[in-house]
């Protein structure tokens, strides 16, 4: 039973602590529109999505209006376009169908321009990985993902070469736009098929035909419940959040089960992922601080975030029989308004942000680097993630954006969610001779699991 106590203080989560719903996604499988003609498969591209998502934006609304319970994104994934449409070709064309049904229905983002190379390529998914430039610099909702490795397959070193410079070339093609194309790419190690979350989310091959995960949210309600227990120890901590979490993700379950009955689609997960936005007191740096950090990246920021993480999945997991997604918490640079102080005053550094991409959600998330980083630069950061999901048993990803013509210390303005990227220093040493070996690096002993 549900008393008044608990509807009280989740109006209040609601009103006073940046509660809400992330978003509602519609996961659309496309194997169906597969054909050898590539005119005839985008428009069955189109009009699957178009018919599947046609009332999921109004479905959304009338839940927020109904509950009261704030839903910010409605979205879509889809199967990997590289699956898709590699028997007919022109990539670029699938990922302009998507873009138009996408503003047909109304939706804020829609993910799957993506390709799993972890072990190799086929001919069409380097095809297509060379389209994803001009792909996402002529589109605005279309958002692109690359599996890079896998604990199981170790890591695609001729993939992850190719994505420093996808990822360079992209920065090009979107440079009026301040490189905002690179916001919609990223880079997988142990990419999940059930992510809602952009923009790695993708409709994996091992889904239903149409399903709908949700990804909740709540930082700023962690950080109010964790100010009411300053002098408590760390198992105090611990506990407190993973009650708060409980809280948050109960409501994620009521709205993705309420949004499945209305639009007769199964339910997939809820992807407990504490997901910042650049408002203030919403921000998972700004939690860590409450833990007693001076500024997040000081010393005892990862395992500070260690602690965050594990008590956010205990929670949320006693709260949905259906947790998936990434769920933990995420660090984007740009989209989290602590990170971004603490980028400011240099009290956090790339270095830093990969020691806590080992034990939370994502990895290298939203970072603005110089527009000179070298492409073998991007290439040995996102190897330097992929290793770190790959030995971890992780998802572990790389979403950079080498902002032309700006130096450190100079900010990007995205606006939105996406907020606002003050660029941070690279590493200047070289490590072009490491990238240009090629090949794979081999799985480690642990993914011998049979």
């Amino acid at each position: 039973m549900i008393n008044p106590f608990e509807i009280m203080e989740t109006i209040n989560m609601i009103r006073e602590e940046n509660l809400d719903i992330r978003t509602i996604t519609m996961g659309i499988s496309l194997l169906d529109c597969i054909g050898d003609d590539s005119n005839i498969c985008s428009g069955k591209v189109y009009d699957k999505i178009t018919s599947c998502a046609e009332k999921l934006v109004s479905c959304g609304n009338d839940i927020e209006k109904e509950y009261g319970i704030p839903i910010i994104n409605k979205r879509i994934s889809v199967t990997p376009i590289s699956i898709v449409a590699q028997s007919s070709g022109d990539y670029v064309k699938f990922a302009r169908a998507m873009d138009k049904a996408a503003k047909e229905v109304g939706v804020n983002f829609i993910g799957g321009y993506s390709a799993l190379v972890h072990k190799g390529y086929t001919k069409g998914d380097e095809e297509f990985i060379n389209s994803i430039p001009e792909a996402l610099s002529t589109t605005n909702l279309v958002c692109s993902s690359v599996n890079i490795g896998s604990t199981r397959s170790g890591i695609n070193m001729d993939a992850v070469g190719k994505m420093g410079n996808i990822i360079k070339d992209t920065a090009k093609a979107s440079e009026k736009d301040a490189g905002f194309a690179c916001a919609k790419l990223v880079v997988f190690c142990n990419a999940v098929p059930d992510n809602p979350f952009m923009a790695g989310a993708f409709h994996g091959v091992g889904e239903g035909e149409c399903v709908i995960n949700v990804g909740v949210s709540g930082p700023g309600v962690v950080k109010c419940a964790l100010e009411k227990v300053k002098d408590g120890d760390f198992g105090v901590i611990a506990d407190t959040i993973k009650k708060t979490a409980f809280k948050i993700t109960r409501m994620g379950q009521l709205v993705a089960t309420e949004a499945s009955k209305r639009l007769g689609v199964p339910f997939g997960i809820v992807d407990l992922s504490l997901a910042p936005t650049p408002a203030v007191g919403d921000s998972v740096a700004y939690i860590l601080e409450e833990i007693g950090l001076e500024k997040c990246g000081a010393p005892g920021t990862t395992a500070a975030l260690a602690l965050l993480n594990d008590a956010v999945k205990k929670g949320g997991t006693m709260a949905s029989s259906y947790v998936g997604g990434l769920s933990g918490a995420f660090i984007p640079v740009s989209e989290d308004a602590g990170m971004i102080a603490a980028a400011r005053s240099g009290a956090l550094s790339l270095e830093k942000l990969e020691a806590m991409t080992c034990v939370c959600s994502v990895g290298i998330d939203m970072v603005v680097v110089p527009g000179d980083t070298t492409a073998d630069t991007i290439s040995g950061i996102i190897a330097d993630e992929a290793a770190i999901g790959m030995i971890n048993s992780k998802t572990t990803a790389v979403r950079l954006i080498p902002a032309c013509g700006k130096k450190v210390g100079d900010t990007v303005e995205f606006g939105g969610l996406l907020g606002s990227g003050p660029v941070m220093p690279v590493s200047k040493y070289n490590c072009s001779e490491f990238i240009a070996r090629g090949g794979r690096i081999p799985a480690p002993l642990h993914s011998l699991k049979n």
